[in-house]
């Protein structure tokens, strides 16, 4: 079966089915980080890599700054929605040797200015000659308090499904300029403790069930409910992708409660409920559009 057929999803389950692990490993493959033990007892170690690809994230044609903040960005996003910190970043980057060498100045400048921001330091690499497209892959450390972890797979049956900001249109631009919701995601594990919790990257119609599957239940969703960029369709705050706004499901007694004080604490940010978490793990229409590297719907 060709990956066109198979899909991303079930490629990983494959590849990752058997590895060999240790009582260090909490989280393994599966989720936004892997999770281990550090020498202090109350926090974990969360590891993160991720990749962007020439004329699959990125064009050649747009600002290389842009392009090394989306690239370290992506990878704080994930840490973010495990309700962790960034740390330290290796940067791999695989050039064609034709590019001039002020394109990647710039980009590293994008590069440095989101470690900057959130705190990340560059502490290494390897650069590397390719015929084409450039590939650029980073790697990130984080720590998170054991007590405010948080994964896909917590969510329960009843729970509230939230996200945050507005969906749809990235390739308007947004894809490359984002902001990851760090300091929104920490605030959430301090204060009210998500059930389950991941960034959208490929897409409501693809993460959304993703969490579900992770934590076993079902889902329903208020179409009319989703938060839209300007001039954006339901379909596309759904399938669009790349929106890094943050995905999360709350036990609905604290709803009223999060409403108040989100709206005191972010003013400028929305915050949407947009369904909830179902007993059935068969309820939840399979949602059309999101992401695949490989399958096209």
């Amino acid at each position: 079966m060709k990956l066109s057929e198979f899909g991303e999803d079930a490629l990983i389950r494959v590849l990752t089915a058997g590895l060999p692990t240790t009582p260090e490993v909490i989280v393994c493959p599966g989720d936004d980080c892997a999770v281990v033990t550090t020498a202090d007892r109350s926090t974990y170690e969360l590891l993160k890599t991720d990749a962007i690809v020439e004329s699959v994230h990125f064009l050649r044609s747009q600002p290389p700054q842009k392009v090394g903040w989306k690239a370290l960005a992506r990878a704080i996003s994930d840490v973010a929605a495990m309700g962790g910190l960034p740390r330290f970043a290796l940067v791999s980057l695989a050039s064609p040797s034709d590019i001039e060498v002020g394109y990647w100045r710039k980009f590293y400048q994008g590069l440095t200015k989101v470690a900057r921001t959130y705190g990340v330091t560059i502490v290494g690499g390897e650069t590397t000659r390719t015929k084409g497209p450039i590939v650029v892959s980073i790697t990130l450390t984080g720590l998170v308090k054991k007590t405010h972890l948080v994964r896909r797979s917590g969510g329960r049956a009843g729970d509230g499904i939230y996200v945050t900001g507005k969906l749809g249109g990235s390739l308007a631009g947004r894809h490359l300029s984002f902001k990851p919701r760090v300091a929104e995601a920490a605030w959430l594990v301090r204060n009210f403790r998500p059930s389950a919790m991941m960034d959208l990257s490929d897409g409501l119609a693809k993460d959304l069930p993703r969490l579900a599957v992770a934590s076993g239940v079902g889902y329903s969703l208020d179409r009319l409910a989703l938060p839209r960029n300007r001039g954006c369709s339901a379909e596309q705050a759904l399938g669009d992708g790349e929106d890094y706004e943050l995905l999360f499901t709350l036990a609905p007694h604290a709803a009223e409660k999060l409403a108040d004080a989100w709206s005191r604490q972010f003013p400028r940010l929305r915050l949407t409920r947009i369904g909830q978490l179902e007993p059935s793990p068969k309820v939840g229409l399979r949602l059309r559009g999101g992401f695949d590297h490989f399958r096209v719907d």
